[in-house]
């Protein structure tokens, strides 16, 4: 027999029905779906990251690099093309270029989606330290960083034996950076034994001993006002409140 047709009301009532069991289904099941979604999107983001080549490594950028050439600090870094960005060691690496002797302070990042970038402040000379018969450039710190064949005009020149040791090339650095340009530019060259054997020896001959560089200001002070009004071969500021001619 043929189903009985059903009035107009009936079938509005089942329609209504039939959409309020769909949307009770859909809010039951739409936070899964969501979820798997949010999943499929992060394990694809994760593959794209750190296993596909979309953001490989495909150059390392070097900026401050004026003394060391770019090609040394990339070697240096070994930061290979074609690993993925995300994976590189930043720490790593920048301990590596650190290791150079001109670099002072250095900074590696990574430039998506395909760049590392390698800051480099490089180590600036304000004296050069004859050790040994060489010439080399020391800087504010007192680490010693590169060759010249020759002496760089202007830079102080501070002559010392092979065997001295880092701390008092520290304290001949801190002694040269307080030094005032009117005592600075009569200065021959400056003569270092230990942290408190420091002397500088003057261009007419005239010898200015220093000791350590604790209170270098005060005793800059002392010995330009000694140089000035007393005639004498030695000037010993080591202890600046009881200064001594000879």
């Amino acid at each position: 027999m043929p189903e009985p047709r059903l009035d107009p009301a009936t079938a509005r009532s089942r329609r209504r029905f039939a959409r309020r069991q769909w949307r009770r289904r859909w809010l039951a099941w739409r936070f899964v779906v969501v979820l798997v979604l949010l999943l499929a999107l992060v394990g694809a983001g994760g593959y794209a990251v750190w296993f596909s080549s979309w953001l490989d490594v495909e150059k390392v950028d070097v900026s401050g690099a004026q003394n060391v050439a770019a090609d040394e600090v990339r070697t240096r870094s070994q930061i290979e093309d074609g690993t993925p960005l995300a994976r590189v060691d930043l720490v790593r690496a920048e301990a590596r270029v650190r290791s150079l002797a001109i670099v002072k302070e250095v900074r590696v990042s990574r430039q998506w989606p395909d760049t590392v970038l390698i800051e480099i402040v490089e180590r600036v000379a304000i004296a050069v330290v004859e050790i040994g018969g060489r010439l080399r450039g020391m800087d504010a710190d007192g680490v010693v960083f590169r060759d010249y064949n020759r002496a760089p005009p202007g830079l102080p020149r501070v002559q010392t034996d092979i065997g001295t040791s880092a701390e008092a090339l520290g304290e001949a650095a801190e002694v040269i950076s307080a030094l005032p340009e009117s005592l600075a530019r009569i200065v021959d060259y400056v003569q270092v034994a230990t942290v408190d054997e420091i002397s500088l020896f003057l261009k007419d001959g005239r010898q200015v001993v220093w000791g350590s560089a604790e209170d270098s200001e005060t005793k800059a002070r002392v010995a330009i006002d000694l140089l000035q009004k007393v005639d004498a071969r030695v000037y010993d500021v080591s202890v600046p409140t009881q200064a001594t001619t000879s």
